[in-house]
């Protein structure tokens, strides 16, 4: 197991507390880089050398007046659609950034799925099932976590649907 430093990120320390197996993954992060037309995960999947469908990003939803968390590849994007239906809403939109932040504990691009500050539903996208171990934000940009995608359920209690659409 993995152990953080006294730097460790709420994430991390779940994790520890949790007794949950991963493995830390730091880069530098490049402002430039992760713009709009990038994102963060794309630019940990580049910086990382991983391939982007292993890599996942943490986006926070409205579904009928309830925030969740949706945990979807950084290759594709959130079907907002089908996250409804998985959580049986009506209809689900973006969360507003500053209601994610506050919510979570985390800044936007340093959204984890675990360790947040506030415990809310999580989806998993059922393509994280393909993989050994999955890759998601540790807690702050330019860290990831990888862990396997059972430890993560565990960890954060998600459902596992298809959520995410390819580009």
């Amino acid at each position: 197991m993995t152990k953080p430093d006294a730097g460790g990120t709420p994430a991390t320390l779940a994790l520890v507390r949790a007794g949950i197996r991963f493995i830390a993954h730091q880069y530098a992060h490049d402002a430039g880089q992760s713009g709009a037309a990038g994102g963060y995960g794309l630019e940990a999947a580049d910086k990382l050398a991983l391939d982007p469908d292993q890599v996942f990003k943490t986006l926070l939803a409205d579904a009928d007046g309830t925030l969740v968390v949706a945990v979807v590849p950084v290759s594709g994007t959130l079907d907002l659609k089908a996250l409804a239906a998985a959580v049986g809403a009506k209809k689900a939109a973006m969360a507003d950034p500053t209601i994610a932040e506050r919510k979570t504990g985390y800044v936007l691009g340093g959204i984890s799925p675990i360790g947040q500050k506030t415990t809310l539903r999580t989806v998993l996208d059922e393509t994280a099932e393909l993989y050994d171990t999955v890759f998601v934000s540790g807690g702050r940009r330019g860290f990831d976590i990888e862990i396997s995608p059972a430890d993560l359920i565990a960890v954060t209690g998600a459902t596992i649907a298809a959520i995410a659409r390819t580009r």
